[in-house]
């Protein structure tokens, strides 16, 4: 044992109870903030995108002025409405990602997510897109942080495909990034058309995507079954393309 023992910092009871309050305060602030949010959400859907900060108080039950004790601008709050949205969306995609299957089913479930969320909270998409309700630069954006979450985990799947089949996984990042600007571009001109149903609108973009990951697959001499599951850590179900086969064998 030390002769010299530290000395120990008694803390003042008046400095601890300070802190208590403080970090009482700031629970408070956090809820208040994810009320208000979630405000804004109902009041969104209830007055459409070109929402304006009179309607999301009312909804809230409190004056503007309040609002603005938790939001320092409009933009703060549209960050703040576009990471709950962002939230919701990959609450429903992430367990699809990691789900087994073929890989149509794959590819329909993960479409079928996306394009229900879009389709349940339509003005609020277009609320988080759109930026109406943003009056300056703002500092972070929640849509593009959305696609890039979502784009990372398209590249792990099939970065793991790819190299289990003993392909080049090198451009899977720069292909996960296209397919979901295609996903997303056709989820705006459904919203504003609505002129098919969100299952057809699903079987054509299955299609579209299916079609590149053959092609892919062809031109390397292998054929998948698009219906039958796909193992990648036992059986791979592959068979060699006929046409290949013969140009190998002469």
């Amino acid at each position: 044992m030390s002769d010299n023992p530290r000395p120990v910092k008694v803390v003042p009871q008046r400095e601890a109870r300070g802190d208590a309050r403080r970090e009482r305060w700031r629970e408070h602030r956090k809820a208040r903030r994810v009320e208000f949010v979630e405000a804004a959400v109902r009041a969104i859907g209830k007055h459409g995108a070109e929402v304006g900060m009179d309607d999301i108080a009312a909804e809230a039950g409190v004056s503007k002025p309040v609002l603005y004790r938790h939001f320092s601008d409009k933009s703060d709050l549209y960050v703040a409405v576009g990471e709950w949205g962002t939230e919701l969306l990959m609450q429903r995609l992430r367990p699809e990602f990691d789900q087994s299957g073929s890989p149509n089913q794959r590819i329909r479930r993960l479409l079928d997510a996306y394009l229900g969320t879009i389709e349940q909270y339509p003005e609020l998409y277009r609320f988080v897109v759109q930026r109406t309700f943003a009056d300056r630069p703002v500092r972070s954006d929640p849509v593009s942080a959305e696609k890039t979450v979502i784009a990372n985990s398209l590249s792990r799947i099939l970065g793991e495909y790819l190299r289990a089949l003993g392909l080049d996984s090198g451009g899977v990042e720069a292909w996960s990034h296209g397919l979901v600007g295609m996903v997303q571009a056709s989820g705006d001109w459904w919203l504003d058309r609505q002129s098919m149903s969100r299952n057809d609108l699903t079987d054509y973009l299955a299609q579209i995507i299916w079609f590149a990951i053959d092609g892919v697959l062809r031109s390397a001499g292998l054929v998948i079954d698009p219906d039958e599951p796909l193992d990648i850590d036992t059986d791979l179900r592959v068979v060699p393309d006929e046409g290949q086969e013969e140009t190998d064998h002469g």
